[in-house]
């Protein structure tokens, strides 16, 4: 055999060989002498090892050319557009295909499409796909050049199974999704580039395998300020992209966020509170313990922040949680359960951890949201992976009775490391207490990391100052006397 022959049978391509030996011919006339056909054939090789993709996720919008095998979810309908100075119209049909890592449009078109809406491809069927993929309007797009069948090809997708948030994967189109709703976002407006004015807003859905971030564009984003949580509503058409490593679900004009009457559970998997460290994004959940007044402060661009503290008490320990935004506004007291997802966990005062919950968390009263804490979401999907779980159920057998009365910034009582109510300072009696401020006004409410007491003062405090206090109980609330 010669050298071309060579090179050829050491590839692994479904380029036929009279393919192969044009493309080395056209390639030596390009370099003009250049390159002989050997090198030629080289370079040509070269490239079509760079096209072979392993899996549909290894695939970039910035590849020249990609090869590789799918399976057929889904076919879409014939649609013709008008052509620029041609007088015959064109034809595109997109087609839902996927493999173990993922899912892609595939867009064929003219005779392929007709030939696809005459219904020469179904469901189900595994091709051999070479074409050029792109970021199309709904994510990733491959324009196929080229796609054959490969009857002895073996790709496990489940077809008829319903999308969860665990099975979602980048570029998935045409996704029909059910879940609860956990939060919703306020409408923000925007400028695009051509000078019109944009619309989004964001609400958080979860189901039984996990939660994620629902983008709502335009048209759409009123419907985030349509649902409460504790809503149950399915997804239609939306897509899949991804946003600093998290996947996100986007609904543009042609999805639709409806309300279902279904039952749709959501089991978030928190990570416990004392196995928390710096540096970590997170899930934790508990009781709120105590909730201080909302703050504004004014930012280095002249405008104004707020920001609200909670503590939070698992039945592992608590954590002061910071409530950035418009989450300052969130009606949440004393008594509460609470879930607050993907929050930053930072070094506070005091040598003490804080939670941080800015505008990529989600923090949800769970009894609104009709949730329970303590089973296990999926990898990925914004549970806490390998740490320790942490469930409210735990909790709330050692609190030893209701929620609502082992928290004490409202009543004044002390609640213990574990939760449970410590026994009562009786009337009159003579105390020395220290602690953090954890809430100013009145009462002043103290936190010693194991129990929390409200304190009658006329001095100021700050947020977060340790101080002690001496004086007598009246009622359910320390009498300061002395307080240093």
């Amino acid at each position: 055999m010669g050298a071309i022959e060579d090179i050829y049978a050491d590839l692994d391509t479904d380029v036929d060989e009279s393919e192969f030996r044009e493309a080395v011919e056209q390639k030596v006339e390009q370099m003009d002498g250049l390159a002989d056909e050997e090198t030629a054939a080289m370079l040509i090789a070269h490239e079509l090892e760079d096209h072979e993709v392993g899996t549909i996720s290894d695939i970039e919008p910035g590849m020249d050319e990609v090869k590789f095998l799918a399976k057929v979810v889904s076919v879409g309908e014939l649609r013709t557009f008008e052509r620029d100075g041609e007088d015959e119209d064109g034809r595109v049909i997109n087609v839902e295909a996927a493999d173990e890592t993922g899912s892609v449009r595939l867009a064929f078109w003219d005779q392929q499409a007709a030939s696809i809406a005459d219904g020469q491809l179904e469901q189900g069927e595994v091709l051999r796909v070479k074409g050029r993929p792109k970021e199309g309007y709904n994510g990733l797009e491959v324009s196929v050049d080229k796609a054959e069948p490969d009857a002895d090809a073996d790709i496990d997708v489940d077809l008829d199974g319903p999308a969860t948030v665990e099975s979602l994967s980048m570029g998935q189109s045409d996704v029909n999704l059910r879940g609860l709703v956990l939060d919703t976002d306020e409408v923000r407006t925007f400028d695009r580039d051509d000078g019109s004015e944009g619309r989004v807003s964001n609400l958080t859905l979860g189901d039984e395998t996990g939660r994620i971030r629902v983008t709502l564009w335009d048209e759409m984003a009123d419907r985030a300020t349509e649902l409460d949580a504790g809503d149950a509503v399915e997804v239609v058409d939306g897509y899949v992209r991804e946003r600093e490593g998290s996947l996100e679900l986007h609904v543009g004009d042609r999805g639709a966020v409806e309300g279902v009457d279904d039952d749709v559970d959501y089991d978030p998997n928190a990570t416990a509170i004392d196995g928390v460290e710096i540096g970590e994004t997170v899930d934790i959940a508990g009781v709120v313990r105590s909730a201080d007044p909302k703050r504004t402060f004014d930012r280095d661009d002249g405008s104004e922040g707020q920001v609200r503290n909670i503590r939070v008490q698992d039945d592992t320990g608590d954590i002061r949680v910071a409530l950035w935004g418009p989450k300052a506004d969130k009606e949440i007291a004393p008594g509460d359960e609470v879930l607050a997802a993907d929050v930053e966990i930072d070094d506070g005062w005091q040598d003490d951890l804080e939670a941080s919950a800015g505008w990529q968390s989600t923090v949800v009263v769970l009894d609104d949201a009709a949730t329970t804490v303590g089973a296990g979401a999926g990898e990925g999907s914004g549970a806490s992976g390998d740490s320790e779980s942490a469930g409210l159920d735990a909790f709330a057998e050692d609190a030893g009775g209701d929620a609502g009365e082992s928290a004490t910034a409202s009543d004044g009582g002390a609640v213990s490391e574990s939760g449970g109510a410590e026994t009562q300072p009786t009337e009159g009696e003579h105390l020395e207490f220290t602690g953090t401020v954890v809430q100013t006004g009145e009462p002043v409410v103290l936190d010693d990391g194991t129990e929390t007491m409200a304190v009658e003062t006329g001095a100021h405090v700050q947020l977060g100052e340790e101080i002690t206090v001496r004086g007598r109980m009246d009622g359910d609330r320390l009498d300061a006397e002395e307080l240093f």
